[in-house]
């Protein structure tokens, strides 16, 4: 009986399709919490009626596993699941570290 419900089907377990993460620039603003970042991310887009580059910012938190990153590093972030509350980012590499004088 056992045969009859596994012919037919390959026992090769599927790997589902990895879906498309966002990655994102941006520079760390605050690292005052645990295993976790602040990155601020700049964008630059064109006003459609005066045609002047605005500067948006937005703030992401992201997760630092090791806490490596620092105020003022450069770093690359990765869409991931939801952490916590707001925590939805993780830091992927560090890009350029922070001059500390």
């Amino acid at each position: 009986m056992a045969d009859e419900t596994t012919q037919g089907k390959s026992a090769v377990a599927v790997k589902p399709k990895e879906r498309f993460k966002r990655k994102l620039m941006g520079d760390v603003t605050s690292d005052k919490m645990d295993k976790t970042v602040v990155v601020e991310v700049v964008r630059y887009s064109r006003d459609p009626v005066y045609k002047k580059y605005v500067r948006t910012r937005a703030h992401y938190k992201a997760h630092d596993e090791q806490n490596t990153c620092k105020t003022g590093d450069r770093v690359e972030i990765e869409e991931s699941r939801p952490m916590s509350r707001e925590k939805r980012w993780k830091v992927v590499r560090v890009v350029k570290r922070a001059v500390i004088d």
